[in-house]
């Protein structure tokens, strides 16, 4: 929960999205490491799982698609929040 409350603030806080915006920020435990991790829907892209580190620094790790965004076509040049690793 600590987790997923860090992203939503970094979301509103500091990448000026609204509430309007996210449809839900979920903690989850994982098998891998990092074993904490944050998925984020935006509701514009509900196809689309964002996935977020929250530990020292909160960054956008990757992003996954649900088997409907296959389904649709939507590919990396099509995602709105994607922000690319440097």
């Amino acid at each position: 929960m600590i987790y997923a409350k860090k992203v939503n603030t970094y979301l509103l806080e500091e990448e000026h999205y609204s509430k309007d915006e996210i449809q839900s920020v979920i903690s989850i435990w994982g098998v891998k490491l990092p074993p904490f991790y944050v998925v984020v829907v935006f509701k514009d892209e509900p196809d689309v799982e964002y996935i977020y580190f929250a530990h020292s620094n909160i960054m956008q790790f990757e992003y996954r698609l649900t088997p409907e965004g296959k389904a649709r076509g939507i590919t990396r040049s099509k995602l709105k929040h994607y922000i690319p690793k440097e």
